[in-house]
């Protein structure tokens, strides 16, 4: 039988981030259309390219301020080698979503996707040098428009 959400644990802690990361990972790499960017294209070598993406979503999701990288530039090197289209980054996200969905449920669980929308965008964006820093206004969510509106709205009220 299929678990509920509600028989799922949220996300407590690093090693949780880790399980998740490896399996996420694992479905990437055998993803016809994700895969080979990533082994082929970039060549990650994932000894010590996974140790950095834990790294990364430990300080997303708990603060860790353990990650150093630059996300921006990582992905910008591999759009003059690669598709970096939006239709990739949305099946990158696909998989982060179910990954997310099969292993947890709470609010850091839901926070961790959002999060990885919020990133997927921001990333997209960068790279293909799209205007505005609410990035892809086609692809947020109603609840990134609410966020991003939100944050509009302090930042003229700072100003």
């Amino acid at each position: 039988m299929k678990p509920t959400s509600t028989d799922l644990p949220d996300i407590a802690d690093r090693a949780d981030l880790v399980k998740l990361v490896d399996a996420f990972y694992a479905r990437v790499r055998a993803d016809k259309e994700l895969g080979h960017v990533f082994d082929e294209v970039a060549k990650v070598h994932w000894e010590s390219h996974l140790p950095k993406l834990y790294d990364f979503w430990d300080t997303v999701l708990f603060r860790a301020g353990s990650f150093r990288g630059n996300l921006i530039g990582a992905h910008s090197r591999l759009a003059a080698l690669t598709d970096m289209s939006r239709p990739l980054f949305d099946r990158w996200l696909e998989l982060f979503r179910e990954t997310v969905r099969q292993r947890f449920a709470g609010e850091r669980a839901d926070h961790i996707v959002r999060c990885a929308e919020d990133m997927a965008n921001v990333i997209h964006s960068k790279v293909h040098a799209i205007p505005d820093p609410c990035l892809d206004p086609e692809r947020l969510t109603p609840e990134q428009r609410s966020r991003y509106a939100a944050y509009r709205r302090d930042q003229s009220d700072a100003g």
